[in-house]
């Protein structure tokens, strides 16, 4: 049952990620949408999972800490690591910060297949919530990925690489947990680092791109709409 449901998170990607690739001309819309959504999942599902798990041994300033670590470890990786743009010839810079990005939402992917496979080892009914919860946005986790690697000058061709790696994560995140045991704690520690990155990726890299390509009031309602859309996934897959 639990590789079944991670099949259908994989088909789930798969559509977004094709939409977005269908529809680049309305790349501001979708960046809007994405920004929104990225910021969502790091607000409404990383962070309350983050410290539902990890404050039975952390404090929640330790919790935060970790957050603010997945942050300026992103910040740290994109401005000195990575390189300004301008500082690397032929736009390489721009492809491994895409690069960076989609493989940091494909992890994530990859941990919510862990996460689908851990629940199914407590029970059918724990397993089928985290699948719903998980198949809720990860058609929004597809447009996230083709988005982000678009938005910095990667082709459609890679686009559709890292789309097919982010589909294929949960699928392998649920295949792995046959082999080992992750605690709750540990998993909360990783969840919070993660809410970090995607802090940075909606706020300082989506949401600014998005306005600078289309500065107008439906692309500020995008990024509204792609935050609600993912608050109501969560909220209804928690029934």
């Amino acid at each position: 049952m639990a590789l079944i449901l991670g099949g259908a998170a994989l088909c789930a990607t798969l559509l977004g990620g094709g939409f977005a690739l269908r529809y680049q001309d309305k790349l501001h819309l979708i960046l809007g949408f994405s920004a929104g959504a990225v910021l969502g999942v790091a607000l409404f599902d990383l962070l309350p999972e983050a410290f539902d798990l990890a404050t039975e041994r952390y404090s929640t300033p330790t919790v935060t800490l970790f957050v603010a670590a997945g942050f300026f470890a992103f910040l740290f990786l994109n401005r000195i690591v990575l390189l300004h743009p301008e500082e690397t010839a032929g736009g390489e810079a721009h492809y491994r910060r895409g690069a960076f990005g989609a493989a940091s939402l494909s992890l994530h992917s990859f941990l919510d297949g862990v996460g689908i496979g851990l629940a199914f080892k407590v029970s059918v009914a724990v397993g089928a919530t985290v699948a719903v919860a998980v198949l809720a946005h990860d058609f929004s986790d597809g447009i996230n990925t083709v988005t982000i690697v678009l938005r910095n000058r990667g082709k459609g061709v890679w686009a559709l690489r890292w789309l097919l790696v982010d589909a294929a994560a949960p699928l392998l995140g649920v295949a792995s947990t046959s082999l080992y045991g992750f605690s709750d704690v540990h998993l909360g520690i990783v969840l919070a680092i993660f809410c970090g990155f995607f802090l940075y990726i909606g706020a300082s890299d989506l949401l600014p791109e998005s306005h600078h390509r289309h500065p107008k009031a439906l692309t500020g309602l995008t990024n509204i709409l792609g935050a609600a859309v993912i608050w109501i996934a969560i909220h209804f897959a928690s029934f």
